[in-house]
């Protein structure tokens, strides 16, 4: 019997000494580095997208400084966005009983606005915000993932709503159009509840997962 529990106890033993224990000191280091290192990436990613973004526009878009034509006729991600949000806002508006017609930028609501989707209403800076946030946060990359894609497309379905929104509104309060020139800025506050709203519960989440919370010795 003693030879045979022999194996056990070695194995037993070197599981104890493979837990990752430290004392608060340590953990508190530890949790400082991780929280610069995350404000660090979080600045460096946020400024990589939306930077980039912006000069990915210029690229796009004839006449400006860095205009390339064959980026802008087989890489512009931008007008496809346009459009992606263009073409279902109008079907709710068309949805609401009036008669829409747009182009690659334009929408025309008949006895109604007229809308112009310009790069400042594709909601590109909150997604960098988003973006930079999730992917500089110490997560696994499941979770990274995962709140990624849904923080995006939540972001794109309020800005195809706000856009049909407008449309509709618009068209039934005629008189009130003067009302909505801060439409912009409601918008931004909106999506940035949600998107922190959104980010608060994933944290919470996050942060309970058993590899980020090592033991902690109290001396």
């Amino acid at each position: 019997m003693i030879e045979k529990l022999k194996p056990y106890r070695k194995k037993t033993v070197k599981f104890i000494s493979a837990v990752n224990i430290m004392t608060p000191e340590e953990a508190k280091k530890q949790a400082n580095k991780k929280a610069i290192k995350f404000v660090v990436a979080l600045f460096i990613l946020y400024i990589v997208f939306s930077q980039g973004n912006l000069f990915m526009n210029s690229v796009m878009t004839p006449g400006s400084r860095f205009y390339n034509p064959y980026i802008s006729q087989h890489l512009d991600y931008i007008q496809g966005l346009k459009s992606a949000l263009i073409v279902p806002a109008v079907w709710i508006i068309k949805a609401f009983g009036f008669y829409a017609i747009y182009n690659e930028m334009d929408v025309m609501v008949v006895s109604g606005p007229y809308l112009r989707v310009n790069y400042s209403c594709l909601g590109l800076g909150v997604m960098s915000f988003l973006a930079a946030f999730v992917l500089a946060f110490p997560a696994s990359w499941k979770s990274t993932f995962k709140m990624l894609v849904i923080g995006l497309i939540t972001i794109y379905v309020l800005n195809v709503f706000r856009i049909a929104g407008l449309g509709v509104l618009l068209g039934f309060f005629k008189s009130q159009r003067n009302n909505f020139t801060y439409h912009h800025e409601v918008f931004n506050i909106i999506v940035y509840i949600c998107v922190f709203t959104m980010l608060y519960f994933w944290i919470k989440k996050a942060i309970n997962q058993p590899n980020l919370n090592p033991p902690i010795i109290n001396k």
